[in-house]
C-alpha cells in the first residue's frame, strides 16, 4: 500500500474518531503538559552558575515517564481494539493499559538510549560530528518506531520488542522515516504558536499546547496504521512460503 493511502486511511480514523480519542487522551495530556510547563519553567529560571535538580524535579519527571507510557499504551490498545471491530469503553481502555505500563517504561528508556546514544558520542569526539550523530539518532527512531506496538499488540518483553520493531521495520523504514518526519512542522507548528501567544499568558499557551500535543497523536495513528498493513503483508507472504512448501 502507498504512503498516502495510508496516511489518508490515518486521518480518516483519527477523524472519524476524535471524540472518543479527545476523551480518552486529553486528560492525560492536561496533566503532562502542565507539569512540563512546570519544569520547564523551573530549568529556565534556574541559576545558570549553580543550577539546583532537586527531588521534586525527579518525581515531576518520573511521573511524565509513567503518564507518556500510559498515553501511549492506551492510544495503542484502543488503536488495537478498534481495528478489531471491537468499540471499547475509555474506562476499559485506561484500566487494561496500566499492564503495559512497566513495559513501555523500560522499552522506552532502552530504546531512547538507543536513539540518543549516537548523538551524544558523536558531539563528545567533535561538536561538528553533531549533525552525523544527529542524522544516525534519526534513523534508529525510525526503526524503534513500532516498539510501542510490539508490546501492546504482540506482547513482546521490552527487550524482544526493540529486536522486533528494528527487524520489523527494515522493510519499511523509508515510509517510516516518512511519516516520524511529521514532527518536524509539528514542533514548526508549536513554536509558532507559542510566540503568538506568549503575549497572551500562560492559560492560553497551556491550550495551545495540549492542542498541538494532541494533534501529534495522529503520527502514531499512522504509525499504526501502517504497521498493520505491513504485518498483513509480512503474515500473507509467510502463509504463501508454507503452501509453496
Amino acid at each position: 500500500m502507498s504512503l498516502s493511502a495510508i496516511l489518508n486511511q490515518a486521518l480518516n480514523f483519527f477523524r472519524n474518531n476524535i471524540s472518543q480519542l479527545a476523551t480518552l487522551t486529553i486528560p492525560i495530556l492536561l496533566i503532562q503538559v502542565g507539569l512540563q510547563m512546570w519544569l520547564s519553567l523551573e530549568i529556565t529560571s534556574a541559576d545558570v552558575k549553580d543550577p539546583q535538580f532537586n527531588a521534586s524535579h525527579m518525581i515531576v519527571m518520573m511521573v511524565l515517564l509513567l503518564l507518556f507510557s500510559l498515553l501511549i499504551a492506551a492510544l495503542t490498545l484502543f488503536l488495537e481494539l478498534r481495528s478489531l471491530g471491537h468499540n471499547p469503553s475509555n474506562g476499559l481502555v485506561l484500566k487494561t493499559s496500566l499492564n503495559f505500563v512497566p513495559g513501555l517504561l523500560l522499552a522506552g528508556v532502552f530504546s531512547g538510549l538507543a536513539i540518543l546514544g549516537p548523538f551524544f558520542i558523536l558531539v563528545a569526539i567533535a561538536p561538528i560530528l553533531g549533525v552525523v550523530g544527529l542524522a544516525a539518532s534519526f534513523y534508529l527512531f525510525s526503526r524503534l518506531a513500532f516498539v510501542n506496538f510490539m508490546v501492546v499488540v504482540e506482547r513482546l518483553t521490552p527487550m524482544e520488542a526493540i529486536k522486533r520493531s528494528f527487524a520489523f521495520s527494515g522493510p519499511i523504514v523509508y515510509k517510516t522515516m516518512m511519516i516520524v518526519s511529521l514532527y518536524i512542522p509539528l514542533l514548526i507548528l508549536g513554536g509558532g504558536l507559542a510566540k503568538l501567544t506568549e503575549s497572551l499568558g500562560l492559560p492560553v499557551q497551556y491550550l495551545m499546547d495540549v492542542i498541538v500535543a494532541f494533534i501529534g497523536l495522529f503520527i502514531n495513528v499512522a504509525l499504526f496504521r501502517l504497521y498493520m498493513v505491513s504485518r498483513e503483508q509480512t503474515d500473507e507472504s509467510q502463509n504463501i512460503s508454507k503452501k509453496d512448501e
